[in-house]
């Protein structure tokens, strides 16, 4: 009965224990963000770049020349 107690709470501990917070992967060195812009998420596709940025804005990159192609802002 104890062990089996232990158990319980040994696995609350390992279920409620916080994750660590992930890491946004590294922005590709082409490619440079407009002054003051906060990237928030990354998503790198086949042939594009897009990053959300701090101020709610998708920027959408050519991932080969680092170009950015449009800016859309979200609502």
């Amino acid at each position: 009965m104890i062990v089996g107690l232990v158990t319980i709470v040994a696995l609350l501990v390992i279920r409620l224990a916080p994750a660590p917070a992930p890491t946004l992967p590294a922005l590709p060195e082409n490619i440079a963000l407009p002054d003051g812009v906060q990237m928030q998420a990354l998503t790198i596709a086949r042939d594009w770049v897009v990053v959300v940025s701090d101020e709610g804005e998708v920027l959408l990159y050519d991932r080969r020349s680092g170009q950015l192609r449009q800016r859309v802002g979200v609502e």
